[in-house]
């Protein structure tokens, strides 16, 4: 690929970044009334009225508008928003008495749902430590070393390992099935790694590193496949393959079937997730100072299987999720799959050089930019179907704001100028 197509890449991810979606976001997203951020907007960009303040849509605008001031973005205007953003979580959402951050809460600031979630936690961590890294204010690092420890205190499975994920306001361990209780997923210590990268590169501290490179080994040698290395979505406490069921309280309510499992519930994986963990590992150990040499049989199988499995190379983009072993199960085309597969996609091909890498990246670009992007309002669509049709049309809800879509644009320009450099 030559640097006029790089440079056109370039150009395209930041005239996108700078004039439509960090400006729909500042634009709408704060709330002056109440604190915090309001989350919820119909397709035409209109605030939809929901009445709900969600941990992980609070943290993850914080992160997003910490993130972009980090990367040279709003001229200060993104320090000052993320800064209020903190403020609603340190003074609404966490609890004084039991420690961590409510789960839901209205508009106002009432407490709709009390409970301690991993999953919002860890975006709580990663967040938090951002903000300081983007401001340098000392506030998002002492919560999220607080969240850290309560984590470790309560959290952690001392004799199989990892975390468990689902907790009641006062740190009870929840019930077993679809309260969550006996359960362990992918998605929750993929974004612990995250948290605990950023939580590191803040604060400098062993322990924080020590962790990290633990849930590295344990999403290696027990949550990826033992044959493919690809992601498996759900176990049980002693990390047995559990079928993938919905939870009462969490991700994913539209994407089940009426009886709470999910289509092929014991043989399903992500290719949006295998993608993004490798990237996100990848940058774990670029903030832990450890080369890549180890781990890149488990790199390169992340990669490889979306490549060869997942990218649809007829219409652009990437589906949502098949089996292990490579068979399609869902053709539809989910936002944050695009999202991560643009930046994953990029590392890949800034680090090992093949020419797929970069014609996946040219194909997911290529769908997000003439699907995807509802440029008129300057948000993505959440679904589309193989062709590019809209399903779901809302542009922000509390499962789909902007730390997908921006943080793609960020990272994507980063890698885009590396290359551009190297090139």
């Amino acid at each position: 690929m030559n640097k006029e197509q790089l440079l056109k890449y370039r150009e395209e991810a930041y005239q996108h970044l700078t004039k439509e979606l960090l400006p729909f976001w500042e634009t709408r997203c704060v709330d002056e009334v109440n604190g915090g951020f309001i989350t919820h907007f119909d397709n035409n960009g209109n605030d939809s009225g929901e009445d709900e303040k969600s941990l992980i849509a609070q943290t993850r605008t914080v992160f997003t508008f910490s993130s972009a001031h980090r990367a040279g973005y709003g001229e200060g205007r993104y320090a000052a928003i993320a800064k209020h953003g903190v403020n609603f979580l340190v003074n609404k959402m966490w609890d004084v008495e039991n420690g961590g951050f409510y789960w839901l809460m209205d508009r106002k600031g009432n407490v709709r749902i009390d409970e301690k979630i991993v999953y919002g936690l860890s975006f709580a961590i990663y967040s938090l430590s951002e903000y300081t890294l983007a401001t340098g204010d000392p506030i998002g690092l002492e919560y999220a070393e607080k969240t850290f420890n309560l984590l470790q205190v309560h959290g952690a499975d001392t004799h199989y390992g990892g975390y468990f994920e689902m907790f009641t306001r006062t740190w009870e361990l929840k019930g077993p099935g679809s309260a969550g209780g006996d359960r362990k997923t992918l998605d929750a210590h993929m974004h612990l790694m995250e948290a605990f990268t950023t939580l590191f590169e803040a604060s400098g501290q062993q322990v924080h590193r020590r962790k990290l490179e633990e849930i590295i080994q344990l999403l290696i040698n027990k949550i990826m496949h033992p044959v493919y290395s690809t992601g498996i979505p759900q176990f049980l406490a002693d990390w047995s393959v559990a079928p993938q069921i919905k939870f009462d309280i969490i991700w994913g309510w539209d994407r089940f079937s009426e009886d709470g499992l999910k289509s092929s519930a014991e043989d399903n994986t992500s290719y949006g997730h295998n993608v993004e963990f490798a990237w996100l590992l990848m940058h774990a150990l670029d903030i832990a100072k450890i080369p890549y040499d180890d781990y890149n049989t488990q790199l390169l199988k992340s990669f490889n299987h979306a490549i060869d499995h997942g990218i649809d190379w007829e219409f652009g983009g990437v589906y949502v999720e098949g089996s292990h072993a490579g068979e399609v199960y869902d053709r539809e085309k989910e936002f944050w799959q695009q999202a991560e597969v643009l930046i994953g996609m990029l590392d890949a091909y800034r680090i090992y050089g093949d020419e797929k890498y970069l014609k996946a990246y040219d194909s997911t670009h290529r769908f997000v930019f003439e699907k995807m992007i509802h440029h008129e309002v300057g948000e993505w669509l959440p679904l589309l179907t193989r062709q590019g049709e809209p399903i779901w049309t809302h542009m922000s809800h509390s499962w789909k704001v902007n730390y997908h879509s921006v943080r793609s644009m960020v990272q994507s320009i980063v890698r885009l100028d590396k290359l551009v450099k190297t090139g």
